[in-house]
């Protein structure tokens, strides 16, 4: 990855976003054990993009980005089962899933630059 920080990347700022908002959206919900899974797979994607960054190579930054995908697709399957179980709504649901999707497409991005 050479020399930038995660902090300057993009998907690492949209991601840690997104996790703060799966915790506020999840605030008040008392399906504790949903409510961990779905901040856990949240809070994973930033910090796996945090963790492998500071990697000493592209390719267990790679390994490391390939898990934070893992983890969106995590919780982009918890986020329809939260709106099946209308814990969020539809708007917010298809918001959320969108953000997701989008982090994904970068995550795979990012792989593909690396040049592996």
């Amino acid at each position: 990855m050479g020399h930038k920080s995660f902090e300057d990347l993009v998907v690492w700022k949209r991601s840690s976003r997104l996790a703060v908002e799966i915790y506020n959206e999840l605030s008040n919900c008392r399906d504790y054990s949903l409510k961990d899974q779905m901040t856990r797979a949240a809070i994973s994607i930033p910090s796996n993009i945090a963790e492998g960054a500071e990697r000493f190579s592209d390719k267990e930054f790679a390994r490391f980005l390939y898990i934070a995908r893992g983890s969106a697709a995590e919780l982009r399957t918890q986020l329809y089962i939260a709106n099946k179980i209308n814990l969020i709504d539809n708007k917010r649901t298809k918001e959320y899933v969108e953000e997701v999707t989008q982090l994904s497409a970068m995550l795979h991005g990012l792989v593909k630059s690396l040049n592996l």
